[in-house]
């Protein structure tokens, strides 16, 4: 699938389209292939016979705008990149390096005709490669991750408060002020800025007694529960020369969850419930049951028939085969599970998407779940999901978090169905539209953590504002 499919989804494909679609598919396959100039120019002249509507018109806009995300996301040259290895390998092999290319690690695209690397494709190379790592750490010295420490610690402790199996535990009350700042003139001045930021979904038993504090500007609207990517809507106007601030605050206290399963007790599924059929089905663009899916799911599981076995069998796999890298925005990626099939490296959303996808295609219910983590210093964006067992119900599942170094196996497995205080729970799929309704292609078309924007001349992609979490622990 190429970018076509990213577009649906941007632009919320109606099943039924009003009027005649326009075939973009030339300008689509130059994208694809690195060719942005001539994919622009082809936009072009096709914009000047004037025989396009407004709506094709605008699906002509946003492909183009694709192509600037690419650029936004491969911005280094091979100085650029040298530049930043030197610091560790001051004289570097052009071999080396074009084996950094040709395995994927090093992260690189041709557009229009020049090398162009991901802006992190450095800091991938030393989590992807352990020979560059190794030498990282032999300048910079070895650096122990106090989130490791910190989740062994703290997942023991919810195992052993846990009396029952998938009972709440270890409530964490928190303060959260979440903000965005607007690049000064990134909209013109008195232009109307729409803002939908993160706002904490209820119902779920792992977050409660939610309450707003305020916001800046004073009025908001909070979209409804019924939203499962739920938002915080608000607007201002934009000044001359002043960056435009967005700011909510709220509080929420948030528990942990653990499951301590067995698989004899797991029950066979109602496979003619409308709830599996939903969560065991395609959900194109991102979620597709492609020949090379089955092929690995087939390869992992075997004659595997039991559920929790087969939920065990694609967690371990994807943790022993694939490691975790910063990823390139989701709204330039075609096929996010087939990606981290290719390079083996992916992101905690691209992981937990391809975990969902191969669980799926087996007949296992799985459904997406996303928001932040908030662990003390390690304040961020995460992805994680649930997988439903007959007889248990939902059960969360860390993909990207993996298994842990233990010799305690309900410890080194916890993050298989279990989950930690720290979450904040936004999402309860990907894809949704948001509310009210947004007018323009998403900066993000699946996930919903940093935000979005828009004002009456377009979209305002990540590159024109900035967004900040702060968290204050209360007793």
């Amino acid at each position: 699938m190429l970018f076509g499919g990213i577009l649906l989804s941007l632009l919320g494909a109606c099943k039924k389209p009003a009027e005649k679609s326009f075939d973009f598919s030339g300008i689509e396959k130059l994208l694809y292939s690195g060719e942005l100039k001539k994919a622009e120019l082809l936009a072009d002249s096709i914009k000047a016979t004037g025989a396009l509507s407004a709506t094709n018109l605008y699906k002509l806009d946003s492909m183009v705008d694709i192509g600037n995300r690419i650029r936004i996301d491969f911005v280094r040259t091979e100085e650029d990149v040298k530049k930043q290895l030197s610091k560790y390998f001051p004289v570097l092999d052009s071999s080396l390096f074009n084996k950094w290319e040709f395995t994927k690690k090093l992260e690189m695209r041709v557009i229009d005709g020049e090398k162009r690397y991901f802006k992190n494709a450095v800091a991938n190379l030393f989590r992807l490669d352990d020979e560059a790592r190794k030498q990282k750490e032999v300048v910079d010295g070895f650096q122990v991750d106090s989130l490791v420490l910190f989740k062994l610690e703290h997942t023991r402790k919810v195992i052993s408060e846990t009396k029952v199996s998938g009972e709440t535990v270890l409530p964490v009350r928190m303060k959260l002020t979440y903000s965005i700042d607007v690049d000064a003139n990134a909209v013109p001045d008195g232009e109307l800025i729409r803002c939908w930021m993160p706002f904490t979904r209820e119902g779920n038993a792992r977050q409660k007694n939610i309450r707003m504090i305020g916001s800046d500007p004073e009025k908001y609207e909070i979209a409804s529960n019924e939203h499962l990517q739920r938002t915080v809507y608000l607007e201002k106007s934009a000044q001359k020369d002043q960056p435009t601030i967005f700011r909510i605050e709220f509080e929420v206290e948030t528990l942990a969850q653990y499951f301590d399963l067995n698989p004899d007790e797991i029950k066979s599924y109602n496979t003619e419930s409308s709830g599996y059929k939903e969560n065991t089905c395609e959900l194109a663009p991102q979620i597709v049951f492609t020949p090379k899916i089955k092929k690995l799911a087939n390869q992992i599981l075997a004659d595997e028939t039991n559920p929790l076995k087969k939920v065990q069998k694609i967690y371990n796999w994807i943790n022993d085969s694939v490691r975790w890298a910063s990823a390139l925005e989701y709204s330039i990626m075609p096929d996010i599970p087939g990606y981290v099939m290719d390079t083996r490296h992916g992101d905690c959303g691209m992981q937990t998407l391809l975990f969902m996808t191969l669980a799926r295609s087996q007949g296992i219910p799985a459904k997406w779940q996303s928001g932040w983590m908030l662990h003390p210093g390690e304040v961020n964006l995460h992805d994680w999901c649930e997988v439903y067992f007959e007889g248990v119900g939902w059960v969360p599942v860390d993909q990207s978090f993996g298994l842990q170094d233990s010799p305690d196996e309900k410890v080194r497995d916890f993050y298989l169905s279990g989950i930690d205080s720290y979450r904040l729970i936004v999402n309860d799929d990907y894809g949704r539209e948001l509310s009210p309704k947004k007018k323009y292609p998403r900066s993000e078309p699946y996930d919903f953590q940093r935000g979005e924007l828009e004002w009456e001349g377009g979209n305002l992609y990540f590159d024109k504002w900035d967004w900040d979490m702060e968290v204050e622990s209360l007793k």
